[in-house]
């Protein structure tokens, strides 16, 4: 389970999980890779080439739309992503990242034109539960969905249960979790924190289900616990990965250790290897971010010109980079 995408960064009633990237037919090289690696705009070349030669090609749709879900693009996301499905209906991976789209074009939008996309992300992700029973991500991310969003969008706190309980026959650490968000909800912190750590301890003591305990102590303001379990992460990953990322954005967001946090992005857009999950145009922003906080407006010049360089459409770089230059 990538601790990335369990709606980390929720807004209002509805979801927002960003995306993984993967499989696809080898080109001169596989999109996902050029993605990782942080040439986002040839992944996208790439693809856009497969379409136009084989309008059928589903999972070069697919793919085109995680590309365009990780710019922030999100009306080519999902007019991409509508197309795989319509191409290949029982495919459960494409239902869950196009609901996943419309969940992040949910968050940006008013509050009436929202309700109709929390409608069709409800709707994608269910089917993908129903083609895939045993996906613990699609049940994972319906479970946050029927968790978080009002009623009349279709969420509900018994939905929420019974999915958890479906979650529990199939994985005993993701279903720890489950509970420990529903205790959450509930405002019982203290159950909340014990499921927390039950997860780390039935899911041997994995990286990411430490951040979902830094998570949580970062939204009690218990800053100090926060970073222990941060270091607790850091230190149970053997490669750098997207952890070293995601540790890095929790130290941001929370303005603790920035030092630290710039060191661990360092540390990964250095590394040889990148994960597909923190793209490295994503990873030279965020240090960006990270400098800039710290008032090192010329070091975020160059992080940002950076991220540029990989993603010219980056809005998010492009704007930070007029920031600083003023």
């Amino acid at each position: 389970m990538k601790s990335r995408y369990r709606l980390r960064a929720l807004i209002t009633a509805f979801v927002l999980t960003t995306a993984a990237f993967a499989g696809a037919p080898a080109t001169s090289q596989k999109p996902e890779v050029l993605l990782a690696s942080g040439k986002v705009d040839d992944a996208v070349a790439s693809l856009r080439d497969r379409v136009s030669k084989a309008e059928g090609d589903a999972e070069a749709h697919h793919l085109l739309s995680r590309a365009y879900l990780a710019l922030g693009e999100l009306d080519d996301a999902i007019r991409s992503g509508e197309k795989a499905t319509s191409l290949a209906p029982n495919n459960a991976k494409y239902h869950l990242w196009l609901g996943r789209a419309y969940g992040q074009k949910a968050e940006k939008a008013n509050f009436l034109t929202a309700t109709g996309y929390a409608k069709k992300l409800k709707t994608e992700f269910e089917r993908a539960v129903a083609l895939q029973p045993d996906d613990i991500d699609a049940r994972s991310d319906l479970f946050e969905f029927y968790l978080e969003a009002p009623g009349i969008v279709g969420g509900g706190k018994d939905k929420a249960k019974a999915m958890a309980e479906e979650i529990a026959k199939r994985d005993a650490a993701q279903a720890h979790w489950s509970n420990a968000r529903i205790a959450e909800k509930d405002k019982d912190f203290a159950r909340a924190e014990e499921e927390y750590k039950a997860a780390i301890t039935k899911g041997g003591g994995r990286a990411d289900r430490w951040l979902n305990l830094a998570s949580f102590y970062r939204r009690q303001g218990r800053f100090a616990e926060m970073e222990n379990a941060i270091n607790k992460a850091v230190a149970a990953q053997r490669k750098p990965t997207n952890v070293l990322v995601d540790a890095a954005t929790l130290l941001y967001r929370a303005g603790r250790s920035l030092p630290q946090a710039a060191t661990l992005v360092g540390k990964y857009i250095a590394g040889k290897d990148k994960d597909p999950d923190a793209p490295a145009f994503q990873a030279h922003y965020l240090l960006g971010q990270i400098l800039e906080k710290q008032g090192d407006k010329a070091g975020a010049a160059r992080e940002y010109q950076a991220s540029l360089a990989l993603a010219s459409n980056y809005s998010p770089a492009r704007e930070a980079l007029k920031r600083v230059q003023k």
